[in-house]
């Protein structure tokens, strides 16, 4: 019986590699949504013409804004992967030695990396809403003021979570 469960340790134990496809697919998407945020940046910057200026500049901050939200996923895929794998797998050495790493990329168990992926998805949803409030037609007053809940929603975000890492 001994035996039978050293067996079924084991192989429970090797299951934890079962996270090196999401590692990796993490990666390649983490890599094809970089590709396309540069692309985005690309188009826009040989496809558009500057005779209507007004028109460019609004293509050209919808483009940024496309890109920075592209290369914000990019980031957080990037950092879920760094994070299970040093979770799952194991520390990733050279990042430990190296003086240039940042603390963003130290993932210690799931709170951590729970956290540093929220404030990842906080800052994808404040590219978000500035890009649909970009987009978006005021009309009525009514508008405007849901435009300045969201603004106080985004702020009192940005506060809670700074808060937090003060540790207050």
């Amino acid at each position: 019986m001994k035996r039978l469960e050293e067996i079924f340790e084991g192989i429970l134990w090797k299951s934890r590699l079962l996270v090196l496809f999401a590692v990796i697919s993490s990666i390649l998407y983490a890599l094809a949504l970089f590709m396309a945020g540069f692309y985005e940046f690309f188009v826009v910057i040989t496809k558009s013409s500057i005779k209507d200026y007004e028109i460019f500049q609004k293509k050209l901050l919808s483009s940024a804004i496309s890109s920075i939200d592209m290369f914000l996923i990019g980031t957080f895929l990037l950092i879920f992967a760094l994070g299970i794998y040093e979770i799952f797998i194991s520390k990733i050495d050279q990042a430990q030695r190296d003086e240039r790493s940042s603390k963003v990329l130290f993932i210690r168990n799931l709170e951590d990396l729970k956290e540093k992926l929220g404030r990842v998805v906080i800052m994808v949803l404040i590219v978000i809403f500035f890009k649909t409030a970009l987009n978006m037609k005021y009309s009525t007053p009514i508008d405007l003021l849901y435009l300045s809940a969201g603004a106080v929603g985004i702020s009192l975000a940005l506060f809670f979570t700074k808060k937090k890492e003060i540790g207050q």
